[in-house]
């Protein structure tokens, strides 16, 4: 049997008004019109002050080296949130030094693990006592829904930190047998100063990923915060110091990759890096890395993920699936199922289905309550997306819904989808006739 392909994006604004847009890229007419109410209304004004904008080093809040700083956005008006200390090179250097002081001279390391794990679970109290701030900054900086990150994202941050609290007092060697009268062990040591580099589109769930485990094993940090999104990294750090974390074993930068990151994914005394990004970004911190220290490097990079339904799902369930899996978080995950595979024979009614909840979705204001789709993060993603739907109509895809800009500032877009998409090659799925 045959699947038929529908593809999903979710694109963001610029400077083009909605018949502008359609206009320009030729589909303005007899589309389906989303409602804007909510994007057309005033910005909520957030229920939170921005006290933490500059670099985290040795336990302190300092300016950047050159005095530099940049604008981190609000994506439902593009407007300044705050402007950040910029950090380059310079403050890489600092930062590692006090990493390197705290991991060699410092107690953290030579700290019983049970007493490792007691700072990090008061953390885990702190962030449960500021959730609403933190939630509300999260959202001011990303653009997600204000439940989501409320009701969603923090507590599985809390509970990260509980779990990788947890794993300190339990990292244990082995005994190994050996021929003759030998006595052979091995001991799981902390590697030393931990680079880290992390994305914006889940800026906290990345924080605890990254720091979590990290801090766990004994390690010392320096963490390079998206420059769109660098505002909640600051704050939850400063908890982690108010939790009883030494100086130096914990220090964020806010800057850019080229710069920032590239400089802490080339530093000599930088002993391991992870990386959550793009591919391509992901080519270049891992060609960094090698020519410097041949540091260990982790990549957590992009893809493209297929969904499938096959001839006997439950059709309401799997549109509902579907749109979940493509849209959530505003269709900005890596493992986003941008790309639909549906059995010819519920082919149809899958597709009238799926458009219908698309057009359905509440696009506004994130912190407005029921809302479900906020505005995408800045016009560098928008533009993308853009590239995308104008490719998609000149391969002659069906254009089901969506496409156009939602009301007049800031990065919102209708969820978009299309239907008849051109498919080069299909995996044949023969193990299963229903497919």
């Amino acid at each position: 049997m045959a699947a038929r392909r529908i593809s999903s994006f979710l694109s963001r604004s610029l400077s083009l008004s909605p018949a502008s847009f359609g206009r320009n890229y030729g589909f303005g007419r007899g589309m389906h019109r989303f409602s804007t109410a909510a994007v057309l209304e005033e910005p909520i004004t957030p229920p939170v002050q921005i006290n933490y904008t500059k670099l985290l080093i040795n336990g302190l809040f300092v300016d950047s080296a050159s005095g530099k700083t940049f604008p981190t956005l609000d994506p439902r008006t593009g407007e300044v949130i705050a402007h950040v200390a910029e950090g380059e090179a310079e403050d890489i250097n600092r930062a590692v030094s006090a990493a390197r002081k705290a991991f060699d001279e410092g107690p953290w390391p030579k700290m019983s693990a049970y007493e490792r794990a007691r700072i990090m679970l008061r953390f885990a109290d702190l962030v449960e006592k500021h959730m609403d701030e933190i939630a509300a900054l999260e959202t001011w900086d990303n653009g997600k829904p204000h439940e989501q990150a409320l009701k969603a994202e923090l507590p599985m941050f809390v509970r990260l930190f509980h779990y990788y609290a947890g794993w300190a007092d339990k990292i244990h060697g082995l005994t190994v047998p050996a021929d003759g009268p030998y006595h052979v062990q091995t001991l799981h040591e902390p590697i030393g100063v931990a680079g880290q580099i992390i994305p914006w589109n889940f800026p906290l769930l990345m924080f605890a990923w990254k720091v979590g485990p990290a801090l766990a094993c004994g390690n010392t940090i320096v963490l390079k915060t998206a420059e769109q999104t660098p505002l909640t990294g600051l704050y939850v750090a400063k908890l982690f110091h108010e939790a009883g974390l030494p100086p130096g074993v914990l220090n964020v930068v806010s800057g850019y990759g080229p710069t920032a990151g590239a400089a802490l994914a080339s530093h000599m005394d930088v002993d391991k890096l992870a990386f959550t990004g793009s591919t391509d970004t992901g080519k270049i911190v891992l060609e960094l890395a090698a020519r410097s220290n041949l540091k260990s490097v982790t990549l957590e990079l992009g893809g493209k993920s297929p969904f499938i339904i096959c001839e006997d799902a439950d059709i309401d369930k799997a549109v509902e699936q579907a749109h979940f899996a493509l849209f959530f978080n505003q269709g900005q995950c890596c493992c986003a199922g941008s790309r639909t595979y549906v059995h010819e024979r519920v082919y149809d009614e899958f597709l009238e289905k799926a458009k219908a909840r698309a057009i359905r979705r509440t696009v506004g204001d994130p912190f407005k309550k029921g809302i479900e789709q906020g505005p995408q993060i800045d016009s560098e993603q928008f533009e993308k997306v853009l590239r995308y739907i104008r490719s998609g109509i000149e391969s002659n895809a069906t254009l089901e819904c969506g496409g156009e800009r939602v009301g007049s500032k800031g990065f919102f877009i209708q969820p978009t989808v299309f239907s008849s998409v051109e498919v080069l090659h299909i995996p044949l799925l023969q193990a299963d006739k229903r497919c």
